[in-house]
């Protein structure tokens, strides 16, 4: 499923400026497409209007060719899984029954899970590691624990495509590093996946491309060695880093570095 934006520019009330000016994005069907900017950069304003949750001051998203405003809410629920990055849980479910609501938009409010249903549910547990965690509450899981817990919701949704606000926030090594692997392999099955994430290395380890925002604007778009640049790196997020090949990935690796400490000779 295609992602397309044209133009999109968002603002907020009172706001000094727009919090996505003039962002042009095409994300072609079957691509690891990684979101990546400082804090207050428009990364999840980005997301919220991909999904059709804001007003556009100017400028269009298009999902799979059609408006985003064409789309029905249960329609676009059956095509695309969204993780976003803040969630009240209104009433207590069981992590099996908070996942099991992925299957909503295919079975309606009427009908009960079949077999293909339990199944999705099942795979979905199993790759998100939280099988064993199937009949706890959920509003008593940790915030990694529960964080796994939604993106297996998304993916028993069996979507086109999955739109994620920092999804690997709160875990830990193990998790993080399984979650990415397990996006890596839904983008090359066929799923277009499009995330947000902090983490500089796992994008540029996994992601076909990279989108770089700074304050609302696109700083750079391409394939990881495109965007991860030295300069461009320091220069939209106003501190000094180093960028080499990892020896054992081959993939890009960004460390930052320490600013040199005041004294006569730094002035």
């Amino acid at each position: 499923m295609r992602f397309a934006t044209q133009g999109l520019t968002v603002a907020y009330r009172d706001a000094a400026r727009p919090a996505l000016d003039d962002v042009t994005m095409d994300v072609p069907a079957g691509l690891l497409y990684a979101v990546l900017g400082p804090n207050g950069s428009g990364k999840s304003t980005l997301m919220r209007a991909l999904l059709g949750f804001l007003q556009l001051r100017a400028g269009e998203v298009r999902i799979g060719g059609l408006p985003v405003q064409s789309w029905t809410r249960r329609g676009l629920a059956r095509r695309v899984g969204a993780v976003t990055q803040f969630e009240e849980m209104p009433f207590p479910l069981t992590v099996r029954e908070l996942v099991a609501m992925g299957r909503y938009p295919h079975l309606g409010p009427m009908r009960s899970e079949g077999p293909a249903d339990r199944a999705a549910i099942s795979r979905a547990l199993e790759e998100c590691d939280v099988t064993a965690l199937s009949n706890r509450p959920a509003n008593e899981l940790s915030g990694g624990e529960l964080q796994r817990v939604r993106i297996a919701r998304a993916l028993a949704q069996e979507p086109d495509a999955l739109v994620l606000d920092e999804p690997t926030a709160s875990l830990d090594i193990r998790h993080e590093m399984a979650i990415f692997q397990l996006l890596h392999h839904s983008a090359d099955r066929g799923r277009t996946v499009l995330l947000v994430t902090h983490n500089l290395n796992f994008a540029a380890r996994f992601a076909d491309r990279i989108l770089l925002l700074d304050q609302g604007r696109v700083a750079m778009e391409g394939v990881p060695g495109e965007v991860l640049r030295k300069e461009i790196v320091e220069d939209v997020y106003g501190w000094p880093v180093k960028v080499r090949h990892d020896d054992l990935t081959g993939a890009l690796q960004v460390t930052p570095l320490s600013r040199p400490e005041p004294g006569p000779g730094n002035r």
